[in-house]
């Protein structure tokens, strides 16, 4: 049975000569598999373009239920992205929230409210000038409200310690090593109360920025089965630097 959907590229693979094996994020059917045939011909009606990483794109596809490969019938970028492509800072940003997304995002099934937050935002980011150089940041903890892992946010002196596994600030350091302290703690606190706004700044410096990646990376690890190996984000350090 045929079915219209939006969709989320995340990664391809390569499958034999020509074809290749897609993973998209989908509306209706959550994260999906995908066999693309002879899209690698040189006379190729569909673009390898289009499978690039957080490409949005609107399908009509076979699905079958517990099924592990599934068809597409029809695939085109919808909206088409404007500046990711071809801005270097976005595209590295872009790269790495794949990549976490990847990781981040398993389920087979409909979730419409995470579909369209991510959806929508990379709308926002594609055509937000100037770029915030740390978009990534502020989404990371506005995709955790969707991931049912929202950090509490009772930040106070009389609370400046984070919970890592608790997810809230407290008075005294746990009786875990998974916790942040008074500055990384305040850091944090600052990334939860402006992360209402994609297009804010942080006003901290390029090391304390470094550690507070790691610190939302140590959070996710903490609360998603599988989390792990993340890397990408070394390379935008480097780009910022």
């Amino acid at each position: 049975m045929l079915h219209k959907t939006r969709g989320i590229v995340f990664s391809y693979t390569e499958y034999r000569e020509t074809s290749l094996i897609v993973k998209i994020y989908t509306e209706l059917f959550g994260i999906q598999s995908y066999i693309v045939n002879g899209v690698r011909k040189k006379n190729a009606k569909l673009n390898v373009g289009w499978f690039q990483p957080l490409t949005l794109v609107e399908l009509v596809v076979y699905h079958k239920e517990r099924h592990g490969l599934q068809r597409i019938s029809e695939i085109r970028p919808m909206p088409a992205l404007r500046d990711i492509p071809f801005d270097v800072i976005k595209s590295t940003i872009v790269l790495f929230l794949n990549e976490v997304l990847c990781k981040a995002i398993k389920e087979e099934e409909e979730n419409q409210l995470l579909f369209e937050f991510v959806f929508n935002t990379i709308q926002l980011f594609d055509v937000q000038q100037p770029v915030s150089k740390d978009f990534h940041l502020l989404f990371l903890i506005r995709l955790t409200r969707y991931l049912g892992f929202y950090p509490i946010q009772n930040y106070d002196t009389q609370h400046p310690f984070f919970n890592l596994i608790d997810g809230k600030f407290q008075s005294q350091i746990p009786l875990h090593p998974y916790y942040l302290n008074e500055s990384a703690a305040l850091n944090f606190s600052n990334l939860i109360f402006n992360s209402a706004d994609l297009s804010a700044r942080l006003n901290i410096t390029a090391e304390d920025k470094k550690k507070l990646i790691e610190n939302i990376l140590e959070y996710y690890r903490l609360h998603i089965g599988g989390f792990f190996g993340v890397k990408s984000h070394k390379i935008l350090e480097q780009i910022f630097e």
